[in-house]
């Protein structure tokens, strides 16, 4: 349990459980990300995707962040595009594009127009069974140029898989770069990062409120954990809990309505339930164990959360007014961070098994997977369609944000010069 309860200030694992005992508008991120793919999904749909028309002049390459997105997912790959330069215009000769092994072809432009605006627009077609599937135009200021792309992006996942795509989402996650902290609000590829708040003391548990309009999470500001509600878009914040004793690791209910969060007014570190507007909290439980690091369920009925009351760190599931709480893990001796999947099938986790990796769990079955080979996880968090998770880790000595299918088999670094890189936070989809 020592190392459960002491390390403030690296990894998320023992953050949460020891600010729960704890008791005593900046620049946009210069740092670019890159996204490196890596592992070959068993399923995975040829797409050509040339440049875009007017790309050579635009300060974004539409087509190039368009082809990352779909190579994220795991379920595209990049066909040879070549020698090939058609736009949204253009009849393509399906039969070049089939000689090449393409499935289907997205081709269009980006113009500036006279108001200093850029246009993109896409058309995308089925090679296969020669069909126009349709396309879009978005005129959009330059700053939105990257986030116009993903748009291209989702619009391509959902016409070829069916499910709506997650590009036009956002991040959020911690960094600190000497004594400073930062919490930044980036892309689903960590580009166009902007700054929500730098602090020389510790922020942690970054936590989105089910619209995507407000970050709830834990500042240490006023030399103990304390919880705020971030506005994102105006940077307003009010202050949510500041309790005697420790106040941390904020969750919001599907609805919106309240957050489950852990404090330690009453004595010890237990559950309780907030309204958003603040307010007096309800107690969920009364234990003398370690409650701490809460989620709740997609359909708001339970909440899950780590507990040390077997004796060591494990994942527990509660109704979410109070009640009798059920072990959830039981492959290892130390199992903390549970992430929820939003379509209620999965728990991203982390266990300490040769390092401190990241596991998914079927929850129907309670089958459990590691899903990869590096020993430094934390803080995992899924894609609002449930088919990604965003975690941070150390691979070859540096700190990183990466994204993994949920087979571990897709993994995409998106690698920073930002200083430490922690407490990922996948924001909803966007209205």
């Amino acid at each position: 349990m020592t190392r459960f309860l002491a390390r403030i200030t690296r990894r998320r694992l023992a953050q949460s459980i020891a600010v729960a005992l704890a008791l005593p508008s900046a620049a946009p991120v210069l740092a670019q990300f890159r996204v490196e793919v890596s592992g070959v999904g068993l399923r995975q749909m040829p797409i050509a995707l040339p440049a875009f028309r007017g790309e050579d002049g635009a300060p974004q390459k539409p087509a190039a962040i368009v082809q990352a997105d779909l190579e994220r997912s795991g379920l595209f790959r990049a066909v040879n595009a070549s020698g090939q330069a058609p736009d949204e215009t253009t009849a393509p000769d399906m039969a070049v594009w089939r000689e090449r092994g393409a499935d289907s072809l997205a081709a269009g432009s980006v113009q500036r127009q006279g108001d200093g605006r850029w246009q993109v627009r896409f058309r995308l077609w089925d090679v296969v069974q020669g069909q126009d599937l349709g396309g879009r135009g978005y005129t959009v200021p330059q700053s939105d140029l990257r986030l116009a792309s993903h748009k291209v992006a989702d619009y391509i996942y959902e016409k070829l898989t069916g499910e709506k795509g997650v590009f036009s989402t956002r991040l959020a996650y911690v960094t600190k770069a000497g004594s400073r902290y930062t919490l930044w609000v980036a892309d689903s590829d960590g580009e166009n990062a902007q700054a929500a708040l730098s602090s020389p003391e510790p922020i942690i548990s970054p936590s989105w409120s089910p619209d995507g309009r407000q970050l709830a999470y834990v500042s240490f500001e006023s030399r103990k954990p304390v919880i705020y509600v971030h506005d994102v878009a105006s940077g307003r914040r009010r202050l949510l809990a500041n309790f005697r004793g420790s106040n941390s690791a904020p969750a919001w209910s599907p609805d919106g309505r309240s957050l489950a969060v852990t404090l330690s007014r009453d004595g010890g570190s237990q559950l309780y339930l907030i309204s958003a507007g603040g307010g007096e909290p309800r107690r969920l439980a009364k234990t003398s164990a370690i409650d701490t690091e809460p989620v709740f369920s997609p359909d708001g009925s339970s909440i899950y959360f780590v507990s040390d009351r077997g004796g060591a760190p494990q994942v527990y599931r509660m109704p979410a007014g109070g009640g009798a709480a059920q072990r959830v893990t039981f492959s290892g001796n130390y199992n903390i961070s549970p992430s929820i999947s939003p379509d209620g099938r999965w728990m991203a986790y982390i266990s300490r098994s040769a390092g401190f990796r990241l596991h998914v769990m079927e929850l129907a079955t309670g089958n459990t997977t590691a899903i990869t080979d590096t020993t430094e996880d934390e803080s995992p968090s899924f894609a609002p369609n449930s088919r990604l998770i965003v975690y941070a880790t150390r691979q070859g000595g540096l700190d990183a944000l990466m994204t993994t299918t949920l087979d571990g088999k897709i993994k995409a670094r998106l690698a920073g010069k930002g200083g430490d890189i922690r407490e990922p936070a996948w924001g909803p989809f966007q209205n």
